[in-house]
């Protein structure tokens, strides 16, 4: 079965998202998601609890992270290579959705958080939100 991610699809699993769970998530994926992923998660957490976001753009937000936490995936996390590919392409089309609202502090907050998780990260690791 494929399915292509939309942001529009996005909302539905914002049910699915608790802060607990993603920083637990988190935990669990950051050495096999890699600096990136993990970078994008964080810009987006960060952009979602800031009061400075607007609604529409929160329930995207909700919705990728959600995703993300989601035990069930279209692609199973313990899939090698692939596993993670779903929720990559959800955290990409939030960031593209919400990327006028992402703030260059929020950016900030990430990328000190990211240092904490993965000292030797660069610029590289940042890509398009550097």
């Amino acid at each position: 079965m494929e399915k292509n991610l939309t942001s529009g699809d996005l909302p539905k699993y914002g049910g699915h998202y608790s802060e607990p769970a993603f920083w637990e998530k988190l935990k669990k994926i950051a050495s096999k998601a890699g600096a990136k992923v993990v970078y994008y998660a964080l810009v987006l957490f960060y952009t979602l609890i800031d009061p400075a976001t607007p609604a529409k753009y929160k329930a995207v937000i909700a919705g990728a992270l959600g995703y993300l936490i989601l035990p069930f995936d279209i692609l199973p996390d313990f899939m090698p290579f692939a596993g993670l590919a779903d929720d990559w392409a959800a955290l990409i089309a939030a960031v593209s959705y919400a990327v006028t609202s992402i703030s260059p502090e929020n950016k900030a907050k990430a990328r000190e958080k990211l240092h904490s998780l993965f000292p030797k990260a660069g610029p590289e690791d940042l890509g398009d939100l550097a």
